[in-house]
């Protein structure tokens, strides 16, 4: 049986990881991971919560020393925990947090490891085995679970190294602003970090400030694993960042504009992936120059019932994209949106993309979205939209004038409701149902919306 190592290009002395600017040997972690799979629970799912991507890492090593799978949800919320229950009875939670209250038995990582090392003999994990199930709401709000297997997750991400330079010989550090937890922090952070001999920080900086510090703490070459969100917040903060030698961006799409004043602010280069957590990633481009994407080797696309369809490489299964993908060539295609993208309001098209740009572009809004509201038809049958601004500047009537110059009114959003800031996650995303709760909430106040 083909099997891949759980660490790949280190040695004993080789850092996988920084924490607090301290560095980790592979010979650290892997004793720290042997010791903690001696002291699981009964069980083969694991829900592992540690908000220390070092301590995650180690976790997620002894499931797969052990042969557990990591059950990788996009939510923690209570409805989500109990769906997990159902469909893993015998789950637990592997987490650092004693006050964490989550619905399963709670293991929590040990407030100090044996110090004593274990041999250097690095686990050869087989190809084949379930190392991961990621989870994607389906239309109904059930989690759907999608299988990772080892080797086809370790494909993924070594063929996404070799496209960012993180193959060169040199060990590069990776500073992550998006969860482990998460598929793109969960790729381009801790596995990338196992499999390619390069470490990353175990901390997850949000703030302009904190991302400086963690990049400063830790040594070149560096690269930043962000978000769109995160560059505009960076962008907007006048923060002088360390050198970096690479940014690299995903979670949502990143215009040109913002790519090339990240480029030439920080005087770095700028690559984006795109992926899913069904596919994982599977394209790159370098945003500021093109905007034609790059497949990964052996992935290729194709259309079908006019349906764009991904598969080969490292992808598990023929997965239909939620996208409107145009291919351009073998290995190339230009992206023009998400299909859940757009909306049609009384026969009247536009997308949320076109609808949140114009949003933005007015003077005073420093935050903004449009959403579908749910059960909004009503008896007309006709869609209603609504939008959460942050705009501290201006009222709820100047935002709809501004928007009246902007757009065809069929889209302007009820309610419009101004808060002080939008409930973004932790990859920057806003929730739909958290936006369905301020519109819910907001409309309990005003009967004549």
């Amino acid at each position: 049986m083909d099997t891949i190592a759980l660490l790949s290009h280190s040695t004993p002395t080789a850092v996988i990881a920084y924490r607090a600017g301290v560095p980790v040997t592979a010979q650290r972690f892997l004793s720290d991971a042997k010791h903690l799979a001696r002291s699981l629970p009964a069980g083969n799912h694991v829900l592992n919560v540690c908000a220390d991507r070092y301590r995650f890492t180690v976790g997620l090593a002894a499931c797969l020393i052990t042969g557990r799978v990591s059950l990788l949800p996009s939510t923690h919320t209570p409805e989500v925990i109990a769906q997990l229950a159902g469909f893993a009875p015998d789950a637990f939670c592997l987490t650092d947090d004693r006050s964490r209250d989550i619905g399963l038995p709670r293991v929590f990582y040990p407030e100090e490891l044996p110090t004593t090392d274990v041999a250097w003999d690095v686990p050869q994990i087989p190809a084949t085995q379930l190392a991961a199930i990621v989870f994607t709401s389906g239309s109904t709000g059930t989690p759907l679970p999608y299988k990772k297997t080892w080797g086809r997750l370790a494909r993924c991400v070594l063929d996404g190294a070799r496209r960012l330079g993180q193959l060169d010989g040199r060990s590069h550090v990776l500073i992550g602003t998006v969860p482990a937890q998460h598929m793109y922090g969960f790729e381009s952070t801790v596995l990338l970090a196992l499999l390619s001999g390069n470490s990353f920080c175990a901390e997850r900086p949000f703030y302009p400030a904190d991302i400086a510090a963690a990049v400063a703490a830790v040594p070149r070459p560096r690269t930043l694993v962000t978000t769109p969100v995160h560059l505009r917040a960076l962008l907007a903060s006048q923060i002088d960042l360390p050198p970096m030698d690479l940014v690299v961006s995903a979670t949502a799409p990143l215009g040109q504009d913002l790519a090339r004043a990240v480029e030439a602010r920080f005087h770095t280069s700028l690559l984006e992936i795109y992926g899913s957590t069904e596919t994982g990633q599977i394209a790159m481009r370098r945003t500021a120059e093109s905007v034609t994407w790059r497949l990964w080797p052996h992935i290729r696309l194709k259309v079908s019932s006019d349906q764009v369809f991904a598969h080969g490489g490292h992808v598990e299964q023929v997965t239909a994209m939620q996208d409107v993908i145009e291919i351009t060539g073998d290995d190339e295609f230009l992206l023009h949106g998400r299909t859940a993208d757009l909306v049609n309001v009384a026969g009247k098209r536009s997308s949320f993309g076109y609808l949140n740009a114009q949003l933005n572009a007015i003077p005073g809004v420093t935050d903004g979205v449009f959403f579908l509201r749910d059960g909004a038809s009503g008896s007309t049958g006709v869609a209603r939209l609504g939008a959460v601004v942050v705009a501290p500047t201006l009222s709820v009537a100047a935002l709809t004038e501004h928007l009246r110059q902007r757009i065809d009114p069929v889209f302007l959003p009820r309610p419009l409701i101004i808060v002080e800031s939008l409930p973004r996650n932790a990859t920057g995303k806003v929730p739909q149902q958290e936006l369905q709760h301020l519109a819910n909430r907001h409309l309990q106040t005003d009967e004549s919306l």
